[in-house]
């Protein structure tokens, strides 16, 4: 009998909930705590119905500490990851919690999105570069932002493109 493999991952697009919360484990390793809502859209009878949906993100280690600052409510961000339930037992009833965590969060929007900072010429500029923070899989503490890359890295293509 041949072994299969489980997928574990969820790609999801939302809003914070509220500024993000970052904190240390003893062993110096950082992470941020935050929550967005998602909304989602159904049909009932004839008419749609919008019903927002929660769900708490963990994001750990050096990239958590840089984008801290940017993850500030109302905020739009992408999160890619996986789930991970956690179970626990208080006072004889059992009790579950799922939560997301990220692999890489993505900002969403321009600069002037939420701030008040950017005039307006320059937000009409054109396309503004969004940062992402990744983690590297085999090392967690490893940071990469393609603000400044517009297409992605272009040295990973190989030189005889077949179109």
């Amino acid at each position: 009998m041949a072994a299969t493999s489980d997928l574990n991952t969820v790609a999801i697009i939302g809003n914070l909930t509220k500024d993000a919360e970052l904190s240390y484990f003893n062993n110096g390793g950082a992470v941020a705590k935050f929550s967005i809502a998602s909304n989602r859209s159904r049909k009932d009878g004839d008419q749609w119905i919008s019903e927002a949906n929660f769900f708490e993100i963990s994001y750990f280690g050096k990239p958590a500490e840089a984008i801290k600052p940017y993850l500030l409510k109302g905020k739009k961000v992408a999160i890619q990851g996986s789930l991970k339930q956690d179970r626990w037992e208080k006072d004889g009833q059992k009790f579950s919690k799922v939560t997301i965590v990220a692999n890489s969060v993505e900002l969403l929007g321009g600069r002037a999105e939420n701030s008040d900072s950017y005039s307006n010429s320059e937000s009409s500029q054109g396309y503004q570069p969004r940062p992402t923070f990744t983690q590297n899989q085999t090392q967690n503490t490893s940071y990469s932002s393609n603000e400044e890359s517009y297409g992605g890295d272009t040295n990973s293509f190989p030189d005889d493109i077949p179109f």
